[in-house]
C-alpha cells in the first residue's frame, strides 16, 4: 500500500470526522443513554412501584376498564415487562375523535402494582434521548434524519479510512503513553477505536439501514409506486371493527396469555387490544414483547369474543425480517441485562472516540499555529464549540434529570418543560464556552458536570424513600443501579476535570536551521 495512499486516507479520516464530529457526540452519548431508556423512565417517575405479574396486571386493567369505560369502542393496555413499572390502560369513548399525536390524552390511566389508578408525574424519559439521537427534536422529522444518515454515513467513511491509516493499530491498541500531549491523545482515541471496532462498524451500519428509505426511495418508488403503499404492506393495518349490536360478556383477558405463549414459543406479551369490548364482534389483539427476539415485529395475535384464536402470527418474508433483524441489533431491545452493560459500555468507548478525535484536532493544529496563545478566529470557533459539546452535552442531559426531579409534578406541559430545561441548560453552556478561557471553560463544565450528577443520587435519598438504599431494599435494582451509576459517572467528571486543571502543556520546541547550527559549532579564530 503506497505511503500516498495511506495518506490521503489520513486526510479523509480527519476530515470526514471533523465535518460531522459534533453531531456524531451528540447522536452517540444520547444513542448510548437510550439504552437504558425504559429504566430511566422508572428512574423518572418515582411514584411508580414496582409492578405485579403480567397476568395479574392484565386482570386488574380489565376490571377498571370494565368499571370505568364499558362501553368504550377501545381498550389499550401495555403490560409491564422486565424493565418496565406499571401497566398503561386508554380507552377511548364512542363518537369522540382520537387525541392527536403530541397532545395530552384525558382516557388513560396508569396502574400501581395493586390496580389503582396512580398520578404519575408526566415526563419523556429515556424517550427523549432516543428520539433526540436521530430526530434531532426542533428540527424536522424527515430533515433531520436526512441530516442523521447524513452524518452516519460519513461516519462509516471515517471508520473504515481510520482502520486503513493505522497500519499498526492493534499493535497501538496495547500502547498508551501518558503526559505526552498530542501522543497520549492519539494513543487513548487508537485504543477506544479498537476496543469497540466491531460494534462500531455494527451500530453505524445498521443505523444506516435502519433509515435506508430515506436516503434510497429508488427501490420503494420502483416495486410499489410510493412510500404510503411500501409502508401499508409492510405493517398491514386492521380493517374497522364495526359493532354487531349483540351484547357479550368479554372474556378473561389473562386466560389468552398463555395461548399466545405456546404460538410465540415461551414468547411474552407486551400490549393487549380490545376493539369493541362488549360486542359480540369483539376482537382482542395481543402483540409480543420487543424484548423476546431480535428481529422484532410484534408477531400479532386476534382472539374473537369467545377468546378463540383467528388466526396464526402472519410470516414475515426474509427480506423484512433481515430488516427487522437489522434495527433489533442496532436497538439492542432483545439483550439480556449482561449484553445490555457490553453494548452500553461499547457506546460509551465510542462517544469518547469521537470526543478525543475532536480534541486531537485542536491540539494537533494549535501546535503548529504561528502563535498559539492568539488562535485565527475559525479556530477559536472550533475550539469553543468543543467545549460546548463534549463537555456541554452532560451538563445538559444532567439538568434534563434534575428538571424531572425539581419541577413540580402538577406543571402543565411538564415533558416540554423538562426539555426546554435541557436546551436551555445547553444553550448556557455555549455561552459560557466562549466568555471563558478554554482550559478555565472545560474544568469548570466537566467539575459542572460532576456535582451535578453526584448530587442526584443524594437528593433521592432526602426526597424518595432512601434513594438508592430504598430501591435495593424494595428490589427495585433499576433505580437503585441508575443512581450507583450517577454516582460513578460523576466520580469520572471530577475526576477529569481535575486532570484537565493539573495539566501542564508540553513547552513548544524551537527548531534551529541546519546552517546556523553549523556556523554556531565552528571554533572562533
Amino acid at each position: 500500500m503506497s505511503q500516498g495512499f495511506r495518506q490521503s486516507q489520513a486526510v479523509l479520516h480527519t476530515w470526514s470526522g471533523l465535518v460531522v464530529g459534533w453531531v456524531l457526540y451528540l447522536i452517540f452519548i444520547a444513542g448510548t443513554a437510550s439504552y437504558w431508556r425504559v429504566e430511566l423512565t422508572r428512574w423518572m417517575q418515582p411514584e411508580l412501584t414496582l409492578p405485579a405479574s403480567a397476568e395479574v396486571a392484565l386482570d386488574q386493567a380489565q376490571a377498571l376498564l370494565a368499571r370505568t369505560a364499558p362501553d368504550a369502542s377501545r381498550w389499550q393496555i401495555e403490560l409491564p415487562g422486565s424493565r418496565s413499572n406499571a401497566t398503561s390502560v386508554r380507552w377511548q369513548p364512542k363518537d369522540a375523535p382520537e387525541p392527536k399525536r403530541g397532545q395530552p390524552n384525558p382516557w388513560q390511566a396508569t396502574l400501581d402494582a395493586s390496580g389503582q389508578p396512580v398520578q404519575a408525574r408526566e415526563t419523556r424519559g429515556g424517550d427523549f434521548f432516543y428520539r433526540l439521537h436521530f430526530d434531532l427534536h426542533y428540527v424536522p422529522v424527515i430533515w433531520a434524519r436526512w441530516f442523521v444518515c447524513f452524518c452516519t454515513m460519513f461516519m462509516l467513511v471515517a471508520i473504515v479510512s481510520g482502520v486503513i491509516t493505522h497500519k499498526k493499530i492493534f499493535a497501538d491498541f496495547f500502547t498508551l503513553r501518558r503526559g505526552k500531549g498530542q501522543r497520549s491523545w492519539l494513543d487513548g482515541h487508537n485504543a477506544l477505536a479498537v476496543l469497540s471496532l466491531p460494534f462500531h462498524l455494527m451500530i453505524t451500519y445498521t443505523g444506516l439501514i435502519t433509515l435506508m428509505t430515506v436516503y434510497m426511495p429508488w427501490a420503494v418508488d420502483a416495486n410499489f409506486g410510493g412510500r404510503d403503499a411500501f409502508f401499508a404492506e409492510l405493517f398491514p393495518r386492521d380493517a374497522k371493527v364495526e359493532p354487531s349490536g349483540v351484547t357479550v360478556t368479554p372474556p378473561a383477558l389473562a386466560g389468552l396469555l398463555p395461548v399466545a405463549a405456546r404460538q410465540w414459543g415461551d414468547g411474552h406479551a407486551a400490549s393487549v387490544v380490545v376493539e369493541q369490548p362488549g360486542d359480540a364482534a369483539m376482537r382482542i389483539t395481543l402483540r409480543r414483547d420487543s424484548g423476546d427476539r431480535i428481529a422484532d415485529s410484534g408477531e400479532p395475535l386476534r382472539f374473537d369474543a369467545q377468546g378463540m384464536l383467528m388466526d396464526e402470527a402472519p410470516q414475515r418474508s426474509a427480506t423484512v425480517y433481515t430488516r427487522d433483524g437489522m434495527i433489533g441489533l442496532h436497538a439492542g431491545r432483545f439483550a439480556p441485562t449482561a449484553m445490555r452493560w457490553l453494548f452500553f459500555l461499547s457506546g460509551v468507548a465510542g462517544t469518547l472516540m469521537v470526543a478525543s478525535g475532536l480534541v486531537l484536532w485542536t491540539v494537533k493544529r494549535r501546535e503548529q499555529l504561528p502563535d498559539p496563545t492568539r488562535p485565527p478566529r475559525a479556530f477559536r470557533f472550533v475550539e469553543r464549540t468543543n467545549i460546548a459539546f463534549v463537555a456541554g452535552l452532560p451538563v445538559a442531559m444532567l439538568a434534563f434529570l434534575w428538571g424531572n426531579r425539581l419541577l413540580p409534578a402538577a406543571l402543565e406541559q411538564r415533558s416540554k418543560t423538562e426539555i426546554s430545561v435541557f436546551f436551555a441548560a445547553w444553550a448556557l453552556c455555549l455561552v459560557h464556552a466562549t466568555l471563558r478561557q478554554p482550559r478555565r471553560a472545560w474544568v469548570e463544565q466537566l467539575a459542572a458536570a460532576g456535582v451535578l450528577a453526584l448530587l442526584l443520587p443524594a437528593f433521592n435519598m432526602v426526597a424518595w424513600h432512601g434513594g438508592l438504599f430504598g430501591a435495593f431494599a424494595a428490589g427495585d435494582l433499576a433505580k437503585g443501579g441508575l443512581d450507583v451509576g450517577l454516582l460513578l459517572i460523576g466520580a469520572g467528571l471530577l475526576w477529569t476535570a481535575r486532570r484537565v486543571h493539573r495539566h501542564v502543556p508540553a513547552q513548544r520546541r524551537v527548531r534551529v536551521p541546519r546552517a546556523t547550527t553549523a556556523v554556531a559549532a565552528e571554533p572562533s579564530a
